[in-house]
């Protein structure tokens, strides 16, 4: 059983949209599955990680395209990460990529960027967005490195205001996600490989909050590099492969996703036959209609009972009261 986990970030997502909580939500299905393809942002909580063993660490627009039947996806043992950053390469970072080379054992190296990548987050219309500078000259230098997964590692401009509003508030849309989201989708799709974003903290508001906070957005207040999550995915992240040992979206037996949600992986199941498993519970700014002929559950449990009664070979309607009776089709 093969299932595809998704929470789209920058847009407020109740579970998932913060700093890694949707992780026990993932840990709870992949215990039911062979494999669970997850996207960084499930998991991703500064300098926390808890995906498992069977989770496949795919970037998003890779895991678009893989939903699309464009390209496969192959399991690897250890990749090379090259961890692209502005000047001056800070102490915080050596030691972040020290740490993963002496406890996880993983192949990293760090460039400094030439000429500095500058990304501003924005939000609009209750999401997160943003603009990214000098784009071109990251993926010029790092072309020339021999690589299979680039992690950058550069601060992001915040208004220190929305920000400080957004670590006080319940939920609310996180206002970084977004800009990391857009480069990782415009880098990888550039250089065909897996791009994952880690901050360096450059707000204000960071630098002297001392507050209790939801417990969803914690991680970010007891982290210091916030780069360990992205080391830990990128270690084992899957190659983009044409093989017939890579996996194709037809061996992907569900997608889950969060309610009222329409965009490419969506589409791209709706166009091959793959069911979506809507989540109420997990509500965002979006509110699309939901399309015919998907699973509605309540919340991830439900969506569990879905996945293991395909498992068992027990179809839904088979399991619902009151029990349809059997429709006999005139000769």
């Amino acid at each position: 059983m093969n299932v595809v986990f998704i929470v789209p970030t920058g847009i407020g997502a109740e579970i998932g949209g913060h700093a890694g909580d949707a992780t026990p939500y993932a840990k709870m299905v992949a215990s039911i599955c062979n494999r669970l393809f997850i996207h960084p942002n499930v998991v991703n909580a500064s300098d926390l990680n808890e995906m498992t063993a069977n989770m496949l660490y795919v970037e998003g627009s890779i895991l678009d395209r893989f939903l699309e039947g464009q390209i496969g996806l192959e399991e690897v043992h250890m990749n090379k990460v090259l961890v692209a950053v502005n000047a001056p390469v800070t102490n915080d970072t050596v030691n972040a990529v020290s740490g993963a080379r002496a406890v996880m054992g993983a192949q990293i190296e760090i460039m400094q960027l030439e000429k500095p990548l500058r990304m501003v987050a924005k939000l609009k219309d209750d999401r997160a967005t943003g603009d990214i500078h000098n784009l071109e000259e990251l993926i010029e230098q790092v072309s020339k490195y021999d690589f299979d997964v680039l992690v950058v590692n550069t601060p992001i401009e915040t208004d220190d205001a929305q920000v400080k509003n957004y670590l006080m508030s319940e939920g609310g849309v996180n206002v970084w996600g977004g800009v990391e989201a857009k480069l990782s989708k415009l880098a990888s799709e550039k250089l065909n490989k897996p791009v994952i974003h880690a901050p360096v903290e450059n707000s204000e508001v960071f630098k002297t909050f001392n507050e209790i906070v939801d417990p969803r957005k914690a991680a970010e207040l007891v982290s210091i590099c916030y780069l360990h999550c992205c080391l830990k995915g990128a270690h084992v992240a899957p190659k983009i492969s044409m093989s017939d040992r890579a996996y194709w979206n037809t061996d992907i037996d569900f997608l889950i996703s969060p309610s009222n949600i329409v965009g490419r992986p969506h589409l791209a199941c709706l166009n091959n036959g793959i069911p979506i498993i809507y989540v109420k519970e997990n509500v965002t700014t979006i509110n699309q209609d939901t399309p015919e002929n998907c699973i509605v559950v309540n919340n991830y449990m439900e969506a569990c009972g879905v996945i293991s009664a395909r498992k068992a070979g027990i179809s839904l309607c088979s399991i619902k009261r009151p029990l349809d009776k059997t429709k006999v089709t005139p000769q």
